[in-house]
């Protein structure tokens, strides 16, 4: 169940994605929250310079493994404007972060990316429960989602 909380956490990983957007990379961003509240880390997307493991999910896995315990792990949420990709979701698993909320989905993703014509991404969308199990999921939410649908539109109609 999304609350204002959740709410404030995934509109500043839109300000992460716009952030992102604006020195041309593509629109995704993320926050680390602990089980108190602090936000512990957050990033966007860095892939423009062509390493497309750079994504902000994948980062703040890492950063997890190396500044936190494991029932630290456990306890904290990562939020995010997009649906973690196969690669972050198993990073999500490997290291054993907690709740994951997102803001729009991987389906929804494809669907945009279709309407505008844009060629599917070579690793597939999958859905995070089929990747990992034993993680709360929330999202997609419905008026953030078409926040993040405006940035990706910017985003591949800069590359036409």
């Amino acid at each position: 169940m999304i609350d204002d909380t959740d709410l404030k956490h995934l509109r500043r990983c839109i300000e992460l994605a716009k952030a992102a957007l604006e020195i041309g990379d593509e629109p995704f961003g993320s926050v680390l929250i602990s089980a108190n509240g602090d936000v512990l880390a957050e990033d966007h997307n860095h892939v423009a310079g062509g390493d497309h493991t750079q994504h902000p999910e994948f980062a703040l896995a890492r950063w997890a493994a190396g500044n936190m315990t494991p029932e630290e792990r456990g306890k904290a949420t990562v939020y995010t404007s997009g649906e973690h990709c196969p690669m972050c979701a198993a990073a999500h698993g490997w290291v054993g972060l907690g709740r994951i909320v997102y803001a729009s989905s991987s389906e929804q993703l494809v669907q945009w990316m279709n309407e505008m014509g844009v060629a599917a991404p070579r690793v597939r969308n999958l859905p995070i429960q089929d990747v990992i199990r034993d993680t709360t999921i929330d999202g997609p939410v419905p008026k953030l989602a078409e926040q993040v649908r405006q940035l990706h539109r910017q985003f591949y109609s800069r590359r036409r």
